[in-house]
């Protein structure tokens, strides 16, 4: 077994302990093993803190993105309160195999009580639309007869948005303090998207 070795950062002077309002673990292995290190704001390479990957996750207060990459790019994985303790339990049952996360941020305007978002059927918010304030693990089954989505507009809250049914498959984040709640055409949802078709969305859990 390895040994947890915790690395310290931002020590506080003041002797008083307060609570940040995001809180996250990262372990350089899998099950919460290896080096370990506790982050309160983004981080855009943990390279550059020592590590060669992050394989294991505790998140502590707040909502949270994973990157497949470096500067937050590539596959996205969204992190709510909860242990993580492999790449299975965060990819969404990816059909793109990738275990790797190089950046992180905090999703700071998740709000599961208030989130509120329009999809819309074509690019440049033109078609059919339907607002959503709810989780939906199908939105066929809702009434969407389509299964892609041309363009979106997050009001309030944040989104994850994912390619299958039932929260399956890859993962778009929609923030409304993103390009100011936006969403133009389908390249607009990441670096690693290839398609326009989102089958299920929810609420982000803060």
């Amino acid at each position: 077994m390895n040994r947890v070795t915790k690395i310290q950062t931002n020590p506080s002077t003041s002797g008083i302990d307060i609570a940040p309002c995001f809180k996250v673990t990262v372990f350089e292995q899998e099950h919460f093993q290896g080096k370990c290190q506790e982050l309160t704001s983004e981080c855009r390479n943990i390279q550059e803190r020592g590590f060669d990957n992050i394989r294991s996750v505790r998140v502590e207060s707040g909502a949270w993105v994973g990157y497949e990459h470096h500067d937050f790019q590539g596959q996205q994985f969204v992190l709510e309160k909860g242990e993580y303790p492999h790449w299975d339990a965060y990819s969404g049952s990816l059909g793109y195999h990738v275990e790797r996360m190089m950046s992180l941020r905090p999703i700071c305007s998740a709000d599961h009580q208030s989130s509120r978002m329009v999809i819309y059927e074509k690019e440049n918010f033109m078609g059919r639309n339907v607002e959503l304030c709810d989780d939906y693990p199908s939105l066929q089954a809702m009434g969407w007869c389509d299964k892609q989505v041309g363009s979106m507009h997050v009001q309030c809250g944040a989104f994850v948005c994912y390619e299958f049914p039932g929260y399956r498959g890859q993962q778009y984040l929609m923030e409304c303090d993103r390009h100011s709640g936006d969403y133009q055409h389908w390249k607009d949802w990441g670096s690693h998207c290839q398609t326009p078709q989102i089958q299920s969305i929810r609420r982000i859990q803060q």
